[in-house]
């Protein structure tokens, strides 16, 4: 187990939470000023596809009145929560993967005050890595946050992973989905590729989709229809496709679209795509979370310049 060391200047009140033992362990400051107790906070949830939350730190709460004049409970910068998870990511898969995870701090109702989302690298098969997570500032008025829990997980082949940043993949260039935009029922999501490498990348046409399930097994039934068009009118993603050449530094853009329209079925929900930027291409998966609903089509947009 890792237990985040809090930064405290005078006696203070932590409460450290452990699933490995089940007990929990308060350390008090005593004497006049000492801090309240911490609310306490509750560790129980079993892991989400190999993560698990495996302590949690709550700092102390505003000191009594009874507090001596200028005593300081904790060095934290103003709207640091204090709060913190310490989490481990393990892997019984046969094949390194990377893993995100979303984390919810929450109040004792449930309630969710913050997220923080977490990307893991490259875990190898049958290890393990541990981290610690922080939900930053709280929204003003925000209610106490008394536990952390997994809200979802997702996780890609290791040499499949996207990389918006770092080192440049040996396929020389950067592939990724950005968070998108909802309205009314209409889905689009970017799909962005850098040339990061040394010559020149060549584009002429659609990216290859791949639509895999959450085991990332193929989905079947869904059609992939060329131009956002096929989807909506407006969505930028109606140019007819043309050879593009990508120097060095330069960027593309193509997109998908859809509806989450449901009437009569079963809808479909695909948390992967797999894309080829071209024939040949390294493949890339990026986690969309397509909810397609009972309508049966994605659309995509032909690679064209980013611009900027």
């Amino acid at each position: 187990m890792r237990r985040p060391r809090p930064r405290l200047l005078a006696p203070a009140a932590v409460l450290l939470l452990a699933t490995a033992c089940g007990t929990e362990h308060t350390a008090t400051g005593g004497g006049a000023g000492a801090a309240v107790p911490a609310p306490r906070a509750t560790v129980t949830d079993p892991p989400v596809d190999g993560v698990r939350i495996t302590s949690v730190t709550i700092p102390a709460a505003s000191p009594t009145p009874s507090a001596a004049p200028g005593t300081v409970h904790a060095d934290r910068l103003p709207g640091d929560s204090g709060i913190s998870a310490a989490y481990q990511v393990s892997n019984d898969g046969d094949q390194a993967m990377t893993y995100t995870v979303l984390f919810d701090f929450t109040t004792d109702t449930g309630a969710v005050m913050a997220h923080k989302e977490v990307t893991v690298p490259g875990v190898g098969p049958g290890r393990s890595t541990r981290g610690t997570v922080e939900p930053g500032v709280l929204a003003p008025g925000a209610s106490p946050v008394t536990r952390v829990k997994v809200a979802e997980v997702t996780k890609v082949p290791a040499d499949e992973a996207p990389a918006e940043t770092g080192a440049c993949p040996a396929s020389g260039v950067r592939l990724w989905a950005d968070d998108g935009d909802a309205a009314m029922g209409l889905r689009v999501v970017g799909l962005h590729l850098e040339n990061c490498g040394k010559r020149d990348y060549e584009l002429d046409g659609y990216p290859r989709l791949s639509l895999l399930d959450e085991n990332r097994r193929p989905v079947d039934g869904i059609r992939v229809l060329h131009g956002g068009a096929a989807i909506a009118t407006g969505t930028g993603f109606d140019d007819p496709p043309g050879p593009l050449a990508l120097k060095p530094g330069e960027a593309a853009l193509s997109g998908l679209i859809w509806r989450n329209t449901t009437l009569a079925g079963t809808a479909v929900n695909v948390p992967y795509v797999r894309v080829l930027a071209k024939p040949g291409a390294a493949p890339v998966t990026v986690t969309p979370g397509l909810d397609l609903g009972t309508t049966g089509k994605l659309g995509v947009g032909a690679w064209k310049r980013a611009d900027g």
